[in-house]
């Protein structure tokens, strides 16, 4: 089951509460001959997917509407059947996509529980939207009619956000920059995609939109609420599908990739990468192509296909050599060099060649890099560094990395650090355990 957003952003616009609802279901059932007694935790139970029986869609449609003064559907409160086109308002087949969007921003931003908190998905409806994204039909026109009418300088303000929060990111970690992302998106964002604009205009504004989207997203599967890092990642597909960017689609997929390799789902992560290299065609850039092949490697390696993996770096390998420093699009700038190296030694570790594997992460940690990935870098050294009883050289490469790590805001580097951790107690030398120490002292600090 999915959360119900646009229930939810439809009873906090009407001012209702979840026994109000109730409430008034109850009364409005009583009026038709029913004996209703929901009360507040039915409501709740709406609110996380569960669709009520009978005629209490209907109820709750009528309730609202007598609330907003307005006419309310079945498909506004995100109980519409299953498999049946919602009518579109506003003649734009995008209109009911932005509604929903919307409202899964809003309910982020008041941090409702049952959004965050939210598991993600598996299995087909993992994978409809990646086959949406590469199949027809497209959008032969994304333009609108609102009310305030979007300009270009709106959309450079869009491109700007993006950049802003993506540096804020890299700095200060995902937990801290999410909030600040998510506010943006509902107190600026959501207007413009509800505004006028033509065909082209509107593409572009999409485009903008979904790669703010995805900066979300990344932050919250740095915030280790993955359901909903996964909604935003399929949002920001379909927005890049309405911008007819292939090559932003095939960025957002390499996202999904690293969801799931994180979450063990390796054969998907071979699949998802697998339909990005093939439906971008052309579109996608060296960078890119780079981090899909390298992702692809480290997933053959964890499924033990050995010959599979080595194919991959090779392919990654080659592709990274074809960088060329301007002439990427901004979203792919996470592509920095050395990333494509310490991948690699991920992959070659899980193959059990250390010694590859070592080449590769000291050739990474060796490249200049932000803070955030140079952590990363150091983990994968100092963990090679161990394998191999090198403990003091392990534990100064350690003590770097948790020194790096100071003042981010990140579950995933502190999973890092906690894995360097365990590995260090685990040597059992006093160099490792001063190591072990010091990261103990960074994880008491609690985020």
């Amino acid at each position: 089951m999915q959360p119900n957003t646009l229930l939810d952003a439809l009873l906090d616009e009407a001012g209702i509460s979840h026994a109000g609802l109730a409430a008034h279901v109850n009364q409005a059932g009583r009026a038709r001959g029913l004996a209703l007694r929901y009360e507040h935790t039915a409501v709740a139970r709406w609110l996380k997917g569960q669709r009520p029986r009978g005629q209490v869609p209907d109820l709750i449609c009528e309730v609202l509407a007598s609330r907003l003064h307005r006419v309310v559907t079945l498909d506004d409160i995100g109980l519409g059947v299953p498999g049946e086109a919602a009518a579109a308002p506003h003649g734009s087949p995008l209109s009911g996509f932005v509604e929903r969007a919307t409202a899964l921003w809003r309910s982020d931003e008041q941090q409702r529980p049952h959004i965050i908190g939210a598991a993600a998905i598996t299995g087909t409806p993992a994978v409809m939207p990646v086959w949406e994204w590469e199949n027809p039909p497209e959008d032969a026109d994304v333009s609108r009619s609102g009310q305030a009418r979007v300009s270009m300088a709106d959309i450079k303000m869009l491109r700007a956000a993006r950049a802003h929060y993506e540096l804020m990111y890299r700095k200060a970690g995902g937990i801290a920059t999410r909030s600040r992302v998510v506010g943006f998106l509902n107190a600026e964002t959501a207007p413009l995609l509800r505004g006028a604009y033509s065909d082209a205009l509107g593409r572009q504004l999409h485009r903008a939109t979904g790669g703010l989207v995805a900066v979300a997203g990344i932050c919250a599967y740095d915030s280790d609420a993955h359901g909903l890092a996964q909604r935003y990642f399929h949002q920001a597909l379909r927005l890049a599908k309405a911008s007819g960017d292939r090559g932003l689609g095939a960025y957002v997929i390499a996202l999904l990739v690293n969801q799931s390799l994180f979450m063990g789902e390796y054969r998907q992560a071979v699949a998802f990468a697998e339909a990005a290299l093939r439906a971008a065609g052309r579109q996608i850039t060296p960078a890119l192509a780079a981090d899909l092949y390298a992702m692809q490697a480290k997933a053959y390696a964890q499924l033990g296909d050995g010959g599979s993996a080595l194919g991959r770096i090779r392919r990654a390998e080659a592709e990274a050599e074809r960088i060329r420093p301007g002439h990427e699009p901004d979203e792919t700038g996470y592509v920095q060099p050395g990333l494509v190296n310490v991948q690699v030694a991920e992959a070659l570790l899980s193959l059990g060649d250390l010694t590859g594997a070592r080449e590769h992460a000291a050739a990474a940690a060796a490249t200049p890099a932000h803070d955030r990935g140079r952590v990363h870098r150091l983990a994968m050294l100092s963990q090679i560094e161990l394998r191999q009883g090198e403990a003091d050289r392990a534990a100064r490469t350690a003590t770097e990395m948790t020194e790096r790590a100071r003042g981010m805001e990140s579950q995933r580097l502190r999973d890092r650090l906690r894995e360097v951790r365990r590995h260090l107690v685990e040597n059992g030398s006093p160099t490792a355990a001063e190591a072990a120490e010091l990261i103990d002292g960074a994880l008491r600090v609690p985020l």
